[in-house]
């Protein structure tokens, strides 16, 4: 798509900030108005579309693909995103370690337990872990209170947070972005635990390198989102 337009700029609205191109407020794909809950996140999304050359690359963009996500997708299906997000606590990367080698399983466990010890410190939810390839059940009650913590997301922070647990495979480790414990670097640092040692053990595959560094962005994109989001700038 050609760029249509010369000027753009925010404009505070009743629910909000709305981006203006050449004076005319921007809608999604599915028509609603593009009302973004923060001055900051709609100061970043204005900045995508003013640097857009003559031809619009929307691979450039992911803050606006997150918002599109978040008005025309979660905000009608919120609860059904918040128990799609939360099922990941049931099979939580975190819980699922190696039994060989033995310089795997101890790295896991210097990663991965001390966010799993966060999450019964801070929210009283214990989460089992096992090793090999036996699955392990956890405590309903416990994943109920993770349903209900995702519950109290709004639209444009759980289209960031499915984004982080997708990537990762981890509940746990969106939390732990959520609240501040774990930035971008170290989200994706402690989802690829396995695939670095592997890496380190056998070399690095080139086409699953690029494909990685185009995840890790993707991520990098959501956490910036979910900042972005809840930012109190004004």
């Amino acid at each position: 798509m050609k760029r249509f337009y010369s000027t753009v700029r925010v404009r505070p609205v009743d629910d909000g900030f709305s981006i203006l191109l050449d004076e005319r407020p921007m809608r999604t794909p599915a028509k609603h108005p593009f009302s973004l809950p923060t001055v900051a996140l709609a100061d970043a999304i204005a900045e995508e579309w003013e640097v857009q050359p003559a031809k619009i690359d929307p691979s450039t963009m992911p803050l606006t693909r997150h918002a599109y996500t978040a008005i025309d997708g979660v905000r009608t299906h919120a609860s059904q995103v918040a128990d799609e997000i939360a099922r990941f606590g049931e099979t939580d990367l975190l819980c699922y370690r190696a039994d060989a080698p033995e310089a795997l399983a101890r790295q896991q466990a210097e990663a991965w337990q001390p966010l799993l010890d966060w999450l019964y410190e801070t929210y009283g939810v214990g989460l089992v872990s096992t090793s090999g390839v036996v699955p392990t059940t956890q405590d309903p009650g416990g994943i109920g209170v993770l349903r209900r913590l995702v519950g109290g997301y709004n639209a444009f922070e759980l289209a960031a947070l499915h984004t982080v647990v997708s990537i990762s495979g981890s509940l746990v480790i969106g939390f732990a972005v959520a609240t501040g414990r774990l930035d971008a670097e170290n989200a994706w640092r402690l989802s690829r635990v396995d695939h670095d040692f592997q890496a380190d053990r056998w070399g690095v595959d080139h086409e699953a390198a690029a494909l990685a560094a185009k995840t890790e962005g993707d991520l990098a994109a959501a956490v910036r989102f979910l900042a972005l989001a809840r930012s109190s700038q004004s």
